[in-house]
């Protein structure tokens, strides 16, 4: 079932966000995309979740609240209303707690940001995308499906592995971090969360014009 029917958006989610034109109680909702449970921390497909904590933390709040099937917490930031979101529904499963959220708080896809990991881009750097497709991420192609649109900005924090062929792929993605990378990636989600923060305030383009390529490494 999909929460949104699909819609072009891609001239609003690049541009500029007025919080005092939305009719929703919500001004964005940020989801950080990751699996559950102890058996998954320090994972690479986690960084999402280390992100969306490195925001939370910002903004003086834990994501503790069991909601639409997803840890979360309501905060301000800014002036801005978020709902911050760590999907309970392992990655595959990441858009039925977001195009829950969604819907019952009339958010639309230009308003809900996403973190996540991204195997095609090296360990620790940055990319700032305001729509496309899911580029093979199960948690996007989810999200997508949920929403019925490409076009919801996300924020992809890198962890290599792009060369592991398909067969190697998921071991890889739920391998945890050494201790090395994990340094590297906890610099690179604070980016992410800046990054979100930088979206928020100023709009999509200054985001990326700040942050693509950066690297954390």
């Amino acid at each position: 079932m999909r929460f949104f029917t699909r819609t072009d958006n891609r001239s609003k989610s690049r541009g500029d966000f007025s919080h005092a034109q939305s009719a929703s109680p919500l001004d964005f909702i940020v989801a950080g995309l990751g699996n559950p449970g102890s058996d998954y921390e320090r994972t690479r497909h986690n960084a999402g979740f280390m992100a969306l904590d490195a925001l939370a933390k910002f903004c003086g709040s834990d994501v503790t609240q069991k909601r639409f099937q997803a840890l979360t917490a309501r905060v301000t930031l800014d002036g801005a209303r978020l709902l911050l979101m760590k999907p309970q529904t392992f990655m595959n499963l990441s858009g039925n707690a977001v195009g829950a959220a969604a819907s019952f708080f009339k958010v639309p896809p230009e308003r809900i940001i996403v973190l996540c990991d991204d195997i095609s881009l090296p360990l620790g750097k940055i990319r700032v995308r305001g729509d496309g497709s899911a580029g093979g991420h199960n948690g996007l192609k989810s999200i997508i499906a949920q929403l019925g649109s490409e076009s919801f900005p996300r924020v992809k924090i890198g962890i290599g592995g792009a060369e592991n062929h398909d067969d190697k792929l998921v071991n890889w993605v739920i391998g945890r971090f050494s201790a090395g990378e994990y340094k590297v990636v906890q610099a690179a989600a604070e980016g992410a969360s800046d990054a979100v923060r930088i979206i928020i305030k100023d709009g999509f383009e200054k985001a990326a014009n700040l942050f693509n390529g950066k690297s954390f490494s």
